[in-house]
């Protein structure tokens, strides 16, 4: 494994990270932050098997430390499995990136229904809370841990006809705000990131007149990029943010300040 370049302080050798739904998208890039810091690195998928393999190769030929877990990080006993699998293949987890996510449509609150608010509750609240009954053992145990939900600017934002997420991010905005506080004591931080409108592979088909609303809005005048969250993810898995807990900060551009 290469040493990591990094000032000690932002060094993650000799941890272990798991970020969830990390072989596309923001999550593929912040794996290979988190592993280029010196992390060893849970991948996560659920379903494309495929495209799994694709990114773990591009991470392995990068000269990154690491392996792939397939589970669903809605389901209890895939995560229990899932954890479990990582203790014995890379050691238990240290940092645990909360990525995970599930298509994203906007509607006018008419045309959504019940299963489909429970879906978004399953991705943003039951997925972090059981993720984080499965690791904060190990994490109490040598007064030390990581956890990193990645949020959105919606919740700050009240974009309309988009109530099924906004409303799941903002339950956990509160379950990691709640959570920072009861696990302070124990050496463990509990942050967000909430990033703005990035567009990645899910967004390919959204459409063009709503992506050229949005771009118009941003401050910076450009789109954002996956790696414009690595620095952060970096720094909030690091012992240089060991006095930061409870906070969420906005990769956006600017997007919340206007």
């Amino acid at each position: 494994m290469p040493e990591s370049s990094l000032p000690v302080s932002f060094s993650l050798v000799g941890r272990v990270a798991l970020v969830t739904g990390s072989t596309t998208g923001l999550g593929r890039s912040m794996a290979k932050a988190l592993g280029q810091a010196g992390a060893k690195m849970a991948l996560n998928y659920a379903n494309n098997a495929q495209r799994a393999q694709e990114a773990f190769a591009e991470f392995q030929a990068a000269g990154l430390q690491g392996a792939l877990f397939q589970a669903d990080v809605t389901d209890e006993a895939q995560v229990q499995r899932m954890v479990a699998e990582i203790g014995s293949t890379l050691g238990p987890v240290d940092i645990m990136v909360l990525n995970a996510t599930c298509d994203q449509p906007q509607k006018p609150i008419e045309e959504y229904d019940w299963a489909f608010y429970q879906r978004m509750v399953d991705f943003f609240i039951k997925s972090p809370v059981l993720l984080t009954k499965a690791c904060v053992g190990h994490m109490k145990a040598q007064r030390w841990g990581r956890i990193i939900n990645i949020g959105s600017e919606v919740v700050s934002r009240g974009v309309p006809n988009f109530t099924a997420y906004v409303a799941a991010k903002g339950g956990q905005n509160g379950f990691h705000r709640s959570l920072a506080g009861e696990l302070a004591p124990h050496g463990i931080t509990v942050n967000m990131i909430a990033p703005g409108w990035i567009p990645v592979e899910r967004h390919e088909k959204d459409p063009q007149e709503l992506k050229d609303g949005y771009r118009s809005l941003i401050p910076v005048n450009r789109w954002g990029i996956p790696s414009d969250l690595d620095g952060t993810v970096v720094y909030l898995a690091s012992n240089a943010s060991s006095f930061v807990t409870g906070q969420t900060l906005h990769v956006n551009g600017g997007m919340t300040v206007c």
